[in-house]
């Protein structure tokens, strides 16, 4: 007999739905109840792609007797962190406040009024290694709600007053100074590990963010060793293309195997970007298999973009990606010898008896076909489950990636699949309003927006308005920053909430602020702002992108790991920024001179002005393509030679 959850969307949430737990979705019903019968809540919180939220799901909520115990004593609800990440982000600051540390699945027991009283993670069906099992849990917590309500209820207020997080935060009257920049530069140097690449020890999470600040302030070293370093380890299918989300070990090699679209997207501009500025090629064919791996495994019918890979699959984490010799030998015959020396596979391989493929130094001339051969009989085997929610701001980030390698690398395959997933954003998730949705699936459009996806998607709105000149997506960017300054921007004391005005009422309202593992939406909003007043003229954008700043960069250099996009964005502020409209037909020319180089800042128009108005006015030379090159709106002379255009661009 199913629970609640069967009427959901969430992938996740469905993996529950025949629990013997009487799980519910977040809603009113469910909350009503726990206020009527005056029970506490477990919420249990995790994601599809989660190893240790299927674990506890096997070994606890489908033990009958287990089940029993959490439905006699609490009203429990099943929460997907991906569909909801403004509850998320509330129970995991109380769960990092109360235990130290966070995690998934993430255990949080609420009063009736949804304040959080007691929190953890992963708890096992019985007491081990200092762990209480989870029945303990479960006894003790009802026990001692059963004994002193009224005494947890009356620490309420302290709780929730630190669960406020940014919102707390007031605008510093400190000048924004640039050598903050200098020393966020060297604050990640001090984390740098020299050999390995990355910043800390392990666990190893890609750091797109830090590596896309460190590019834009000339750093090579540091970024050149972690992309060759992640390119080259088994956190990045050497067969399939496509990142896996983090690595357990300081080498890049054994990954957590899931592989999650925001990851992907990310990375793909960071080693855009980094073949820009370095010219490796490793580079450049890491940006377009992960991109190509996308557009092939994670790509709906519509044209969005599917969430996550599963870590798992026939039971075991990371059975796809695995090999042995004989399996190589299978596939490829007399050419499995070199494939096995580049790939690294060994009789016993590195992992649990088989091999995680790495990327060695001497590649076969013909590798290229034989990686097909090996992807092919691959695709044979059971493959890890799909979470096929399509997120707007996930879509968002991956809309971005593929307009500007579309561009850069003249790939017009992914600039029509970065229109269409863009079209499809506009188009179906949307309510009967008009307003920005958050999650889509089986034709189901739901859930309020938040921060992040309108600010991921006016980031992509822009990049993709600067790589195919068509004003559509400009005007889409335009009204869309006007619609989050209108729900989101906080006047009093600047920033942007993370949920929207008119949002469900939670315990508290909070402002995202931390960019990792993805961009907070305060300082993709502030990124977001900053491009659009450069295009626009429009002072009241810089105006709103300041606000975030005056919050947060008092901390931001200091901890540049945490607030590496917000970096990118103070860093476009603080420096000289070119405004470049391209004039006329055929400017293909001019337009290789601006891709064919890092230029992160630059904004760039063309096409029919069509309400654009860095194009205002601007009009050929002599009937030939013609570049106008301003800085605040003050140009120098027009341009129509490739070669003069240049140095105007330094």
């Amino acid at each position: 007999m199913s629970n609640r959850l069967a009427d959901e969307t969430s992938p996740y949430l469905l993996q529950h739905k025949d629990n013997p737990v009487d799980w519910q979705p977040w809603d009113e019903q469910a909350l009503s109840r726990a206020r009527e019968e005056n029970r506490p809540i477990l919420l249990s919180i995790g994601y599809s792609a989660c190893h240790w939220c299927h674990v506890m799901e096997r070994e606890s909520f489908e033990d009958e007797g287990t089940a029993e115990l959490m439905n006699d004593k609490f009203v429990c609800i099943k929460l997907d962190r991906e569909e909801r990440p403004d509850l998320d982000a509330i129970y995991m600051e109380a769960c990092q406040a109360m235990t130290g540390h966070g995690g998934w699945p993430l255990n949080v027991f609420l009063t009736p009024e949804q304040v959080p009283f007691y929190t953890g993670t992963y708890f096992p069906p019985e007491e081990r290694q200092g762990m209480p099992s989870w029945k303990q849990v479960l006894r003790a917590v009802a026990d001692a709600w059963d004994e002193r309500a009224d005494e947890i209820r009356a620490n309420g207020d302290r709780v929730v007053a630190r669960l406020q997080g940014g919102a707390a935060l007031q605008p510093s009257k400190e000048e924004l100074d640039p050598a903050m920049l200098d020393e966020a530069v060297e604050s990640l140097r001090a984390m740098h590990d020299q050999q390995l690449g990355g910043f800390g020890g392990p666990p190893k999470f890609p750091p797109a963010s830090a590596i896309e600040f460190l590019l834009r302030r000339g750093e090579t070293e540091m970024t050149y060793r972690t992309l060759m370093a992640m390119a080259s380890g088994g956190i990045y299918d050497q067969i399939g293309g496509g990142f896996s989300r983090y690595a357990v070990d300081e080498r890049w090699l054994i990954p957590h195997f899931e592989k999650m679209l925001y990851d992907n997207a990310l990375l793909a501009r960071a080693y855009l970007h980094g073949w820009q500025v370095t010219g490796e090629p490793v580079f450049r064919s890491v940006t377009e298999e992960t991109l190509e791996w996308a557009l092939r495994e994670m790509r709906a019918p519509e044209g969005g973009f599917f969430s996550a890979l599963d870590a798992d699959s026939e039971g075991e984490e990371g059975r796809f990606y695995l090999w042995t010799p004989e399996q190589l030998r299978e596939v490829l015959g007399d050419d499995a010898a070199p494939v096995a020396d580049f790939y690294g596979v060994r009789p016993g391989g590195n992992f649990e008896g088989r091999t995680i493929l790495t990327r060695g130094e001497h590649r076969p001339e013909n590798l290229d076909e034989l990686r097909q051969r090996l992807y092919e009989a691959r695709a044979q085997r059971v493959w890890p489950g799909l979470d096929d929610k399509r997120l707007t701001s996930w879509n968002a980030l991956m809309i971005s990636a593929l307009a500007e390698a579309g561009a850069v690398l003249e790939r017009e395959d992914f600039l029509e699949a970065a229109r269409r997933c863009a079209d499809f954003v506009l188009g179906e998730l949307r309510d009967g309003d008009g307003r920005l949705l958050r999650t889509y699936k089986d034709g189901r459009a739901r859930l309020n927006a938040y921060l992040e996806d309108h600010a991921f998607l006016l980031e992509a709105l822009l990049t993709l308005y600067e790589s195919t000149f068509e004003a559509r997506w400009f005007t889409a960017a335009r009204e869309l920053a006007d619609t989050m300054i209108e729900r989101f921007a906080d006047e009093e004391q600047g920033g942007f909430f993370e949920t929207s005005s008119d949002h469900e009422r939670l315990v508290a309202r909070r402002k995202d602020l931390e960019d990792h593992p993805i961009p907070s939406g305060n300082a993709s909003a502030a990124y977001g702002l900053l491009r659009l007043s450069a295009l626009t003229g429009e002072h009241d954008y810089e105006r709103h992108a300041v606000g975030v700043f005056e919050l947060l960069h008092p901390i931001a250099s200091k901890h540049a790991h945490a607030f590496a996009h917000l970096l990118q964005a103070l860093d476009f502020h603080l420096s000289p920024v070119k405004e470049v409209a391209l004039a006329g037909d055929g400017t293909e020319a001019l337009e290789r001179v601006i891709r064919g180089a890092f230029r992160p800042h630059v904004v760039l128009a063309g096409g029919e002005p069509d309400g654009v108005p860095l194009l205002e006015g601007r009009v050929p030379v002599d009937g030939r393509p013609t570049a106008y090159v301003c800085e605040r709106f003050a140009c120098k002379a027009p341009v129509t030679d490739p070669g003069e255009l240049a140095p105007l661009l330094a």
